[in-house]
């Protein structure tokens, strides 16, 4: 190949992946998509870590608005207690335990009793199954939050996804359930008509949900002993807490991992040094002895 038509392919190469880039945004606006805003939030890159605070306000989003609807299976009230995460006290945990009535047994008789939870148990769900669930919504099944923050992302696209490799960007869960939350508006002029049971949100893929607005502002008492409110009592706020929450639900050791990485990187720094100089020891010479050059 000549130096001319290499030139013309590297060209042809470059101006294919830029027309890609910019098509893609019209693409997902034609399939009814609108990319969430990319937040900043405090666990975020290899250094972050959970605000404790945070992860208790949203635990209270959770228990007073999303688990009346949205079960944590995965999620036992011990954990809330754990380093890492809220970090209540025990003493706290075992208290909201006993609120909560657990369905138990068979005892002696052979039959299922219900009795106060225990630090131990699992968050109950709030529907005793599936079709309960979507009997009681309309037919819509609200997901379990247990892995929500990691099951829900969407596509970033090129070249934006090799960015993230380096930029270690892995928030797409939280920036997508943050923007459901904020995103439900009145549908614009010529949108189709909204069915018994469907709600307009700027977000969701087709805009078309089933779950109504959760969140209003004042909803959720954020005031500390004297009063005082200790975070803004908004949907913006109620959403960025129980996003958190939601993540740390679904990778509880999540700081524990990264300290872990952090100590091998040394590790590794030596060991590609190590491997360099014993690849230039064992190739300083050819098989006869004669020194390689």
């Amino acid at each position: 190949m000549s130096r001319l038509s290499f030139r013309l392919a590297l060209t042809g190469l470059a101006a294919g992946l830029g027309f890609g880039a910019l098509s893609l945004p019209a693409a997902r606006a034609a399939e009814g998509r609108v990319e969430p805003p990319q937040l900043s939030w405090t666990f975020s890159g290899p250094l972050g870590t959970f605000d404790r605070a945070q992860l208790q306000r949203g635990f209270k989003v959770y228990k007073e608005v999303c688990s009346s609807c949205h079960a944590a299976s995965l999620l036992r009230f011990r954990n809330l207690s754990q380093p890492g995460g809220p970090e209540f006290s025990d003493g706290q945990v075992t208290a909201l335990a006993a609120t909560y009535q657990i369905n138990d047994g068979p005892n002696d008789a052979g039959e299922m009793f219900q009795r106060p939870g225990r630090p131990a148990d699992a968050f109950p769900s709030p529907f005793p199954n599936e079709q309960a669930a979507r009997a009681a919504q309309g037919g819509a099944y609200p997901p379990d939050f247990s892995v929500l923050a990691k099951a829900r992302t969407y596509e970033r696209g090129f070249p934006r996804f090799i960015f993230d490799i380096f930029t270690q960007y892995q928030e797409q869960g939280p920036d997508y359930i943050h923007a459901l939350m904020v995103g439900y508006k009145d549908p614009p002029a010529g949108f189709q008509a909204l069915l018994p049971g469907q709600n307009y949100n700027e977000y969701m893929p087709g805009h078309l949900i089933a779950m109504p607005k959760p969140l209003s502002d004042g909803q959720v008492d954020y005031k500390d002993k004297d009063g005082k409110p200790t975070a803004p009592e908004t949907v913006d706020q109620y959403a960025r807490d129980v996003a958190t929450f939601m993540v740390w639900v679904a990778e509880p050791h999540m700081e524990q991992r990264k300290r872990i990485a952090l100590w091998f990187m040394p590790f590794l720094v030596i060991l590609a040094f190590l491997l360099y100089f014993s690849k230039k020891k064992i190739w300083s010479r050819m098989p006869d002895g004669s020194p390689a050059h």
